[in-house]
């Protein structure tokens, strides 16, 4: 049963505004689409893209791009903006590491994403299985780079050190949103327990890349936006992703305004200025939007970089 948090089902319905014109997403090669959905059918296995109803499915499994949604597709908690199940979920499937490094496998990724719903209900909030199914991936996929978008663990102690002892490239916990929005948009979060996160997964490994996403059109102005920048920053997060929030339904959050391309250019820039290694802002991008490319890209950079060093 779909269960909703009170403060969604009873507030008045907020109707869904119209969507500009270039908040579009279009199907790049229907036979590559069709691949991967039977990849992931065959496998039984849920994806963020499903899920969250993602508005660059069409364009990311044209391309035989999937981000894998591990520990079911029922989470402990109700987001107001997120249009996954909330519930009881289910216990886990101990196949599932294999599952998901077989998919991997057969998709023939060169860059990973693996995310998941939180599991609250589970002593370690799910970092055992999360290792688990990095270190399978790793074992049939050795020249793919994995990268994890994780739950924040609240009020489970270590448990998050076990994701990181299993060495992805790259660790990813969404902000989401400006701290002074987080009561209504994320109640079950707190905001600096997810930037305590993101901070000890550097000092933990300081090898491993962090990395964060914040939406806009919640409700939030250009100052706070900015403060989480900096908030990131101090958290030495390496990577950030912003994107327009897309209000899934007349329950959800309602959507406070579209933010126009060229005001996300300015946020780039800005935060780019910061100090971010790499930095995607876009009306359609999302935590794993061409997650495999800016990685690749992030990669030759270094190599060449440390070339140059070499030979001078």
């Amino acid at each position: 049963m779909k269960i909703r948090h009170p403060e969604k089902v009873n507030k008045p319905i907020n109707p869904i505004k119209k969507k500009p014109y270039w908040i579009r997403s279009k199907l790049h090669n229907s036979k590559e689409f069709f691949l991967t959905k039977t990849i992931v059918n065959k496998n039984n296995l849920s994806t963020v893209c499903q899920e969250a109803n993602c508005p660059n499915i069409t364009e990311c499994w044209s391309k035989r791009h999937a981000t894998f949604l591990i520990m079911g597709n029922i989470c402990t908690r109700a987001c107001a903006f997120c249009d996954v199940i909330t519930g009881k979920p289910k216990p886990l499937d101990p196949l599932e590491p294999y599952k998901i490094a077989n998919a991997i496998k057969k998709l023939n990724l060169k860059h990973a994403v693996i995310t998941s719903v939180d599991r609250d209900d589970l002593n370690d909030g799910g970092a055992k299985h999360f290792y688990e199914v990095i270190l399978e991936t790793r074992k049939q996929n050795p020249k793919t780079t994995i990268e994890v978008l994780t739950p924040d663990f609240l009020r489970k102690g270590d448990a998050y050190k076990k994701v990181i002892n299993a060495k992805p490239d790259v660790f990813n916990h969404n902000i989401e949103t400006v701290p002074g929005l987080y009561r209504q948009v994320r109640p079950g979060s707190r905001y600096f327990a997810s930037l305590e996160l993101l901070k000890n997964a550097k000092i933990i490994d300081k090898n491993i890349f962090t990395k964060s996403g914040l939406m806009v059109g919640l409700g939030e102005n250009k100052d706070e936006i900015i403060q989480v920048m900096d908030d990131l920053r101090t958290a030495d997060v390496d990577f950030l992703t912003i994107g327009q929030y897309l209000q899934p339904s007349g329950k959800h959050h309602p959507l406070d305004r579209y933010y126009a391309p060229e005001e996300f250019d300015e946020l780039k820039t800005i935060a780019i200025s910061k100090g971010f290694l790499l930095v995607s802002s876009t009306p359609l991008t999302r935590s794993s939007y061409h997650a495999d490319e800016d990685f690749a890209v992030l990669k030759d950079n270094r190599i060449n970089h440390t070339n140059a060093q070499s030979i001078s």
